[in-house]
């Protein structure tokens, strides 16, 4: 089969790209106007990088078996107009994962925060225990080449449940497009408001992502979230609905440590959201008939998915970490993760303004008190970055006011955030760095390294 990518240098895209090209069948050819890294590093140590940049509608042939486009392009694209010329098959990215996978178990895990960090719990105990899935995560898990995977022989399908749009032809969420058999909802906390202009609009997706479970389904929600109780409440007779909340847990010297019933189990990863991550990823696989004693001795290996609380640098003294939180309650449960597992550090907390929804003036607000279990809080935003997306200026008093408390500053000025990072003693801190971009270019691991000695 010959599949062209409109838009290949997508996150999800090029690992699709990958993962087929991998398979003898396929022929994969694609374009974009625009790759970035690691896209760009990735498509070329595949052979899949596209000669030149731009769009080239000669591409496409009536030899090409089907397209897979890419929310990047838009509706005018040059090569998305000549595919519907010649009325080749048009998929979007997740409507390709659900046509290979129409006979497997499909589970889904839909949230506005934890469902690549559940997603990847699920995967790397199904990699543990040597049972075969397909896949699509959000981030690169230890042990795993690529984030996305299909294939012949699995029998389960395990997909990260993005409620962001399909495609420029398809205006409905990502996640309704899977129609899971078992779900997990994680919480519902407003996000994309560039999409989803009011909080009511925004859960609706949500309650459609349920309805959309197919009959006899499972869905796995987390009981401290308001608005998945209405959910679970207005489920279709044949769905069954079990609520997950935090499991016990102690910390001891900088672990933690999960009660269960097999005892004691040591854990590299830490933070109460994180934990109930841990609990939907082990409801999930009893579902999938793990054993609870075979699912705990596999999770107790499991160090996080790279940008979810990764730890970058660290010292006798002093400890660093990244983090992808940038909506509200990724920053909140982030934070206060970090302050549960390092009380007696000193926390310094840095986080960019970096998507669209942040950088609005009307959603600002959402940010208060978030950082406020850090001793100091740092928050940049690039002012050439608010422009570009065509938004309403915002001023550091304005960021300031919305955060709240007397432990934040704000900066528009990056070097200006490395001097003052810079004039920090780290002796006895811990380091938080949250962002989904790079604080107006700053190489986060080498940085805090240095900053640590």
């Amino acid at each position: 089969m010959n599949i062209h990518f409109i838009a290949i240098g997508g996150a999800a895209m090029h690992s699709l790209a990958i993962a087929l090209s991998g398979n003898g069948a396929y022929k994969i050819t694609g374009s974009d106007d625009v790759i970035f890294e690691p896209s760009l590093g990735r498509l070329k140590k595949h052979g899949l990088l596209p000669e030149k940049m731009g769009w080239f509608p000669e591409k496409l042939t009536a030899e090409t078996s089907a397209v897979v486009v890419g929310m990047h392009a838009k509706e005018d694209n040059p090569e998305l107009l000549r595919a519907k010329e010649l009325g080749l098959k048009i998929y979007s990215f997740p409507e390709y994962l659900y046509e290979q996978t129409r006979n497997k178990t499909r589970v889904v895990v839909g949230g506005s925060h934890g469902k690549t960090s559940t997603t990847a719990m699920i995967l790397f105990v199904l990699e543990k225990l040597n049972i075969a899935s397909d896949y699509m995560v959000g981030a690169q898990i230890a042990g795993f080449e690529n984030t996305v995977k299909l294939s012949d022989d699995a029998k389960i399908a395990v997909f990260e449940g993005d409620e962001y749009l399909t495609s420029p032809l398809d205006k409905r969420p990502k996640f309704h497009l899977y129609k899971p058999h078992i779900a997990v909802l994680t919480g519902i906390a407003w996000d994309h408001i560039n999409v989803f202009p009011t909080f009511d609009f925004y859960v609706e997706q949500f309650q459609k992502f349920a309805d959309l479970i197919e009959p006899n389904g499972y869905l796995f929600y987390y009981e401290g979230d308001e608005n998945l109780r209405k959910i679970a409440q207005n489920l279709r007779a044949d769905i069954s609905a079990t609520p997950y909340k935090t499991p016990k847990y102690t910390v001891r010297n900088g672990t933690t440590y999960l009660q269960t019933s097999q005892g004691e189990i040591a854990l590299k990863i830490f933070g109460e959201h994180n934990l109930q991550n841990l609990e939907a990823a082990r409801l999930v696989c009893s579902r999938l008939e793990i054993k609870d004693k075979d699912f705990y001795a596999a999770i107790s290996d499991f160090g996080g998915a790279t940008n979810r609380l990764e730890k970058i640098a660290e010292t006798e003294t002093s400890v660093a970490f990244k983090d992808f939180a940038h909506s509200p309650s990724k920053l909140r449960a982030t934070v206060q993760a970090v302050r549960c597992q390092y009380p007696d550090k000193q926390l310094i907390a840095c986080m960019e303004l970096h998507t669209f929804s942040s950088l609005t003036e009307d959603f600002l607000p959402q940010y208060a008190d978030c950082m406020k279990d850090a001793d100091i809080a740092f928050v940049y935003y690039n002012p050439e970055v608010v422009a570009h997306k065509k938004l309403k200026g915002i001023t550091p008093e304005k960021v300031a006011r919305a955060f709240g408390g007397s432990n934040v500053s704000v900066f528009c000025n990056s070097q200006e955030l490395q001097n003052t990072l810079k004039a920090i003693d780290f002796q006895d801190k811990a380091l938080l760095m949250m962002s989904s971009g790079n604080f107006g270019g700053i190489n986060v691991v080498d940085f805090a390294r240095e900053l640590l000695g």
